[in-house]
């Protein structure tokens, strides 16, 4: 009659396919031969057709639903969308269901909107291309444990930031859908997981400060206790110093959280040990660009020049620390491509429950800037 919804046979008539092959098609499944899949995308085009997920769902027991679970909250605007288009004109519409609580300010400016904006934009072009939905929680809530086992009991599979659940509540939701660890982990995990060459940025960077400015005194700082990506990148500092028959701490002395307040305070504490007599070391290398960007607006505050008093880096490659004063040397990280790889991983464990875990690293580039005296790399 008119005004129904075509339907899926609909578009097989149209085609001159069979229902199995269109069904083929929309769930990405089995063979089909460049002709059909062709005469299919024309039929579901002149038709207007639109699959049913739910339908969908409960032919395939897949709810088409992957599941990001991020570590802090979010408020940027950027990201409060209820729907996203893919990338190229044209493209189908991702939904994207984003779970907000209360933010501090620093949480919306910081890790969220400077860095897992880029992660969350590269999750939904991979979900896009597969035809996929994405839904995000943010684990800093009262009830995580209860946030966190509704989205499994939602998704087909979660990419889990690591370290952002405790570890008997990952495995938990482990034994329910699959699970990707975005980030640093310690070997020997029994889950996919992908990451980037943390130790091996880091290590980079403090090579050129020792070669090309001949830095001899460093201090790390570092973010909270038993992050691993963190520990990554200390140990990457640690290695280069002892290569350079340096001094190397056995742990970061100075500690913030990732955030751009606390290392203010930290900054703060440094400007205070330098009024009693203590000297600045030659280079302060940053967990993250949020720690060095808070340590920033400290020495400028208190007239501490940098490079000329103490060199200041980075690890992330943030938009903010290109435009920071002065701009901020760092390791840069793929980050929209982490978004995607782990996404895209994810899809193949759904597809091959049953092999083996893997582990993804993608490489870091060392960005050379003012903040340490803009001198190129050696070599």
């Amino acid at each position: 009659m008119p005004g129904d919804l075509p339907t899926l046979r609909d578009v097989a008539d149209l085609a001159g396919v069979s229902p199995t092959t269109v069904s083929r098609v929309i769930n990405r499944s089995g063979f089909v031969s460049a002709g059909a899949r062709a005469a299919i995308k024309r039929a579901i085009d002149e038709l207007g057709y639109v699959p049913s997920a739910s339908a969908r769902g409960l032919a395939s027991r897949h709810t088409g639903l992957v599941g990001l679970c991020l570590p802090v909250v979010e408020a940027d605007a950027g990201l409060l969308h209820s729907r996203s288009s893919g990338p190229g004109q044209g493209a189908p519409v991702c939904e994207t269901v984003r779970t907000v609580v209360e933010a501090q300010p620093d949480a919306i400016f910081s890790w969220g909107g400077m860095y897992f904006g880029e992660v969350v934009r590269g999750a939904e072009f991979a979900a896009w291309e597969a035809g996929l939905a994405i839904t995000v929680a943010m684990t800093r809530s009262p009830d995580l444990e209860a946030r966190v086992l509704n989205m499994a009991g939602r998704v087909d599979g979660m990419v889990v930031v690591s370290g952002t659940l405790p570890g008997d509540l990952l495995e938990h939701v482990a034994r329910r859908v699959p699970v990707v660890l975005l980030t640093g982990l310690s070997p020997g995990s029994a889950h996919d997981r992908v990451t980037v060459s943390n130790a091996e940025g880091v290590e980079r960077l403090v090579d050129h400060l020792v070669t090309d400015h001949g830095i001899t005194t460093f201090e790390y700082v570092g973010a909270s206790t038993g992050t691993p990506d963190d520990d990554e990148r200390f140990r990457g500092f640690r290695r280069a110093l002892l290569r350079a028959g340096l001094a190397a701490p056995e742990a970061p002395r100075l500690r913030g959280d990732w955030e751009r307040g606390r290392a203010r305070e930290i900054g703060e504490e440094l400007v205070a040990g330098l009024r009693r007599g203590e000297a600045l070391p030659g280079a302060l290398v940053c967990c993250n660009d949020n720690t060095a960007l808070g340590l920033l607006d400290v020495f400028a505050a208190h007239g501490i020049r940098v490079p000329d008093d103490v060199v200041i880096t980075g690890f992330d490659g943030i938009e903010a620390a290109r435009t920071a004063t002065p701009p901020l040397t760092t390791v840069e990280q793929p980050m929209a491509e982490l978004g995607r790889a782990a996404v895209e991983v994810l899809t193949a464990r759904i597809a091959v429950p049953a092999r083996r875990p893997v582990t993804m690293s993608l490489p870091v580039t060392v960005a050379i800037r003012a903040s340490c005296g803009a001198h190129p790399p050696a070599g």
